[in-house]
């Protein structure tokens, strides 16, 4: 089968991946050079142990495989096992944890509580005050910057695997004209296909919002920065319990450091100071868990990205034409979870 896959990030290009996996030929158009925004400028953390129960853990579980198999085919990836560890600095905190360390499923989440001498032992690099930690050790990493050119470069190699970027794709191809689906980009070329899935991302260009008017997302603000690696690198991801933060630390040894919970539209023009204060209480909340100053910040941002609205689903998929789907919703689970997420797609598609 022919397959289009509008989107360039992560999420079209896992499916791109599943689709070639499955023999068939793909093309992957992108508007840009190259991905923007948060499919590069994600954490990287492949994260498993502190997925919600349900759908979104059984996601994360398997995409956690697949990860694996991507790391083992494409070196570039840079897919790395380094686990997480989750710290505690409360007493209420330290029992939320232990709870969560004493769940059915908390062997198949890879996860152990320890003790402060031990989570030291695990990652020495933290000198903050802790009174225990939540091991994940199912938790992983790649290279937000690098896995998605790599994975191209091995899909081209197939010979069934056209990347198109530079083209801005302005609407669905008239049945009529070509007898099967298509999509139009901006140089007025037209590119057929048995099956096109719409990965465009957040916002949607204002064609795909036409065909889904009204889908069960919403916007999502995450709030992220960069930094020189440290004196002293992190062996783990690490986070706080009240998943107000998160640090991974990249192959170039600097750290990633965000807010995932941060939600709403970007601020109004006139915001900056708030915006300022905000990233002042991440670096501060950093440099607590880690016992010590940030690094340089190289680079701050903001991106927004689509959640499914459906707590009990991890994304939102619906047919929006003939033999045209839109694919959305992946959110901040979006990096963790997409090979899983374009398996199901292939499934539900009959690839």
């Amino acid at each position: 089968m022919r397959i289009v896959i509008v989107g360039g990030g992560v999420l079209g290009t896992m499916h791109a991946a599943e689709a070639v996996r499955r023999g068939h030929y793909v093309l992957q158009v992108d508007r840009g050079p190259g991905p923007r925004g948060a499919p590069v400028r994600d954490c990287g953390l492949v994260r498993v142990g502190g997925r919600a129960d349900g759908a979104g853990l059984a996601a994360a579980l398997r995409a956690r495989e697949l990860w694996e198999r991507i790391g083992r085919d494409v070196p570039g990836a840079g897919f790395r096992a380094t686990g997480s560890l989750t710290v505690a600095r409360t007493d209420a905190e330290l029992a939320a944890l232990g709870d969560l360390a004493e769940r059915p499923d908390a062997a198949e989440r890879g996860c152990k509580l320890l003790g402060p001498d031990e989570a030291r032992a695990v990652d020495p690099a933290l000198r903050g005050a802790m009174l225990g930690a939540l091991w994940c050790e199912r938790d992983a990493a790649v290279e937000p910057r690098t896995v998605l050119p790599a994975v191209r470069e091995r899909l081209a190699g197939s010979g069934r695997y056209t990347w198109l970027p530079g083209r801005d794709v302005r609407g669905l191809g008239d049945m009529r004209d070509v007898g099967t689906a298509s999509v139009r980009d901006d140089r007025g070329a037209t590119h057929e296909a048995d099956a096109v899935v719409l990965c465009t991302g957040a916002p949607p260009p204002g064609w795909v919002r036409g065909l889904a008017p009204d889908p069960p997302v919403r916007r999502v603000r995450l709030r992220m920065l960069r930094t020189a690696p440290p004196d002293e690198p992190l062996a783990t991801s690490v986070a706080d319990t009240a998943g107000r933060l998160l640090i991974v630390p990249g192959l170039d040894g600097g750290l990633a450091v965000g807010d995932p919970r941060a939600c709403g539209e970007p601020g109004p023009p006139g915001a900056d100071e708030a915006d300022a204060a905000a990233y002042d209480r991440l670096r501060d909340a950093a440099e607590a868990v880690l016992g010590r100053p940030l690094p340089p910040v190289r680079h701050r941002w903001t991106d927004v990205r689509a959640r499914c609205a459906d707590p009990s689903r991890i994304v939102h998929r619906e047919r929006v034409a003939e033999d045209v789907w839109l694919v959305a919703g992946a959110g901040e689970r979006g990096m963790t979870c997409s090979p899983a997420i374009a398996e199901d797609t292939a499934d539900e598609l009959g690839l």
